[in-house]
């Protein structure tokens, strides 16, 4: 069953966010774009290469008004662990989301059956909270946050622009599409 459309499900979680373990709710997820990206493990191999290519696209993600949540079933002290003593992780000023409980990881339907880890599952929320885009990688497959740029340009013109839709490769400023009758076949 598809995520999408879905609003994000009532949670309260422990982070780790720049020197200091907060409290996160899904009302986190709202009133700006957020990505939630779920990640298998602290102290592997190719987490922190991934959350650190996210740290590097943090910056234009906040220009795009985007907030970032990373999310494993480490805990918040495991986080911060990991921050202390690694360089790549270290770098990190999103906030990193424990998820002991599998609580988010069962609401995002990422939580690996009988592992206890999550997949390497993004999510691209909406304002309201609801799920605009999904995508799941296989353990060894690392993600790459440059991609998150377009997508999230695309479904913030979708929202901002009623009827029209982006087309394949669609980049900031390039056509767009409105679907009609008109356009049955045409293309």
């Amino acid at each position: 069953m598809s995520l999408i459309g879905k609003e994000v499900q009532p949670f309260t979680a422990q982070a780790y966010k720049n020197g200091e373990f907060i409290e996160v709710t899904e009302a986190d997820f709202k009133g700006h774009w957020s990505v939630v990206c779920f990640y298998p493990a602290d102290f592997t191999f190719v987490c922190p290469t991934e959350l650190e290519d996210l740290q590097e696209q943090y910056p234009k993600l906040q220009e795009l008004g985007v907030e970032v949540f990373s999310v494993s079933t480490d805990t918040h002290f495991t986080h911060k662990a990991w921050h202390d003593t690694s360089d790549a992780i270290g770098k990190i000023t999103y906030a990193m989301i424990g998820d002991p409980a599998h609580v988010l990881s069962n609401h995002f339907e990422v939580l690996r059956d009988g592992e206890g880890v999550a997949d390497r599952g993004t999510f691209i929320i909406d304002p309201d909270g609801v799920i605009q885009a999904v995508e799941i990688n296989a353990d060894g497959i690392g993600r790459d946050a440059s991609q998150l740029i377009d997508k999230i340009k695309a479904a913030q013109y979708v929202r901002n622009n009623p009827g029209e839709v982006c087309p394949a490769k669609w980049k900031e400023g390039a056509k767009t599409l409105k679907p009609s009758l008109d356009l049955v076949g045409k293309i």
